[in-house]
């Protein structure tokens, strides 16, 4: 039978992305400056000769990057300054999948980064002081005084607690939901979640076409699983590329996409709408199984949540993944993934690798989202998180070689930094681990070495004198002979 080749129309993304391009672009340079009101919507259609919808959406576009703000009956101004520094490249990728060996090298990176006395620039950790810990403990401690038969025993069949379902379906109505209470299943963490939807829809040997760069530890897990990647050029404010992963999957050679459209990890991208519309769509007529973790979704830096893929999903064709770890904290060891038509191929596979998740934790965590104080408390962590990001782009503009790029995080607490081309993060890692200063080199986010003169910088702490320092000290290092 013929492979269908699905056709995209891309004039109107297009347009809409040239515009907010542009308006970016005077944001950038001073044109426009943090609190300036930007040309009506009307006028903006009619200089332009756009659609009135066009402009909306390159509005959007921007609010959900953080850049403007829209005010009720006073239009769209201006968020917050873009720095000068020109962002990293869209680098082409090698056309054929590839096995992957990173984790022995990460591994060392990491246990390194974690030493006393270094810098924590490397993990992507929270600050504990940002975190609700007092409250969590004091739920805990109300739980298990109001459930003493939770510890009595597990299922390996009931495995999902009905209150936090409940809680995690309410909140999927921010985002185009609501999500279907009996498709979720909980899981031990985000990255137990990726686990089991990978081994739901492949078997050793599969490709998995991956974001480039790609987050580490979705690489670790293709290892360990036998599994090859397939680089796909990503965008670092666009998120992956739909015309390239159209092309990669026409030969129905590929399994699974692997990817975070929202605040991704490394390079902080929002993928827009129509494309998240279009990746669902021509996934799902390929065949193409889709794993997002949507970890960092709650956390944009824009007005409005940024919705994800599962949300543009009709076939039941995307596995929705994600936790609480970077909010209320890492230590919970909660994640959960909604899981569509492959629910109970992964439900499955959660029986025979790890039972039931901690039913303590899971009434803690369905009691914190039933109350007030998680809403103020996520409120405020995004506004940490972006302060903090800005302080880091900042500070690495300051210290860093002239020619450095850096990118606009939309989301998330990690900054990826690209160095002049004749510069190997990979080698001056070992000069700056040696003087304390940790960082994940840029070629552990890529299956087949690439990009070995960019870096990860972790953002998730409060941009102290300390951090200014070390980031003082390592752009030394970076620029030493």
């Amino acid at each position: 039978m013929p492979q269908t080749v699905l056709v995209i129309p891309m004039t109107e993304l297009l347009r809409y992305e040239k515009l907010a391009s542009e308006l970016e672009g005077m944001i950038a340079d001073g044109a426009l400056r943090h609190g300036d009101r930007l040309p009506s919507v009307r006028r903006l259609s009619q200089e332009r000769r756009l659609s009135v919808s066009t402009v909306l959406q390159a509005l959007r576009q921007m609010e959900s990057r953080g850049l403007v703000e829209a005010r009720p009956q006073s239009g769209y101004f201006v968020r917050r300054a873009m720095a000068s520094h020109a962002e990293p490249s869209v680098r082409s990728t090698p056309d054929e999948p590839v096995p992957v060996d990173v984790s022995q090298r990460l591994v060392r990176v990491l246990k390194a980064g974690m030493r006393s006395g270094v810098a924590p620039l490397a993990a992507a950790l929270p600050a504990p002081q940002l975190l609700p810990l007092a409250a969590l403990h004091r739920l805990y401690a109300g739980v298990a005084r109001r459930h003493p038969k939770l510890l009595e025993g597990g299922s390996h069949i009931n495995m999902d607690e009905p209150a936090l379902v409940r809680q995690l379906v309410r909140r999927s109505l921010a985002w185009g939901g609501p999500l279907a209470g009996d498709e979720i299943v909980i899981t031990n963490s985000c990255t137990e979640a990726l686990s089991l939807c990978l081994r739901a829809v492949t078997k050793p040997g599969d490709t998995v076409a991956v974001e480039s760069p790609a987050y580490y530890l979705m690489l670790q897990l293709l290892e360990t699983l036998g599994l090859k990647a397939l680089e796909i050029p990503t965008d670092p404010r666009l998120g992956m590329s739909v015309e390239a992963l159209d092309l990669a999957t026409r030969d129905g050679k590929i399994a699974a996409c692997l990817l975070v459209p929202n605040a991704s990890n490394p390079l902080g991208s929002v993928m827009p709408d129509d494309k998240k519309r279009l990746l669902a769509a021509l996934t799902a007529a390929r065949g193409v199984a889709v794993i997002e973790d949507d970890i960092y979704g709650d956390l944009h830096f824009g007005q409005q949540r940024p919705w994800p893929l599962k949300a543009f999903d009709t076939t039941g064709n995307v596995m929705l993944c994600s936790s609480f770890s970077k909010i209320l904290t890492p230590a919970m060891r909660i994640g959960f993934v909604a899981a569509g038509r492959y629910r109970a191929a992964i439900a499955l596979q959660k029986t025979i690798t790890s039972g039931g998740t901690n039913p303590i934790t899971q009434h803690v965590l369905a009691e914190y989202l039933d109350s007030s104080a998680y809403e103020r408390h996520l409120r405020q962590l995004r506004r940490s998180y972006e302060g903090q990001v800005d302080s880091m782009r900042a500070a690495v503009s300051r210290y860093f070689p002239a020619a450095t790029r850096i990118a606009q995080p939309q989301g998330g607490f990690v900054l990826w930094v690209e160095l002049p081309e004749d510069l190997d993060a990979t080698m001056i890692y070992e000069r700056a681990i040696a003087e304390n200063l940790a960082y994940v080199p840029g070629e552990l986010f890529s299956a087949s070495g690439m990009y070995r003169n960019c870096l990860r910088l972790n953002c998730g702490n409060p941009h102290t004198p300390e951090i200014e320092d070390a980031v003082r000290r390592l752009g030394a290092v970076i620029s030493r002979p």
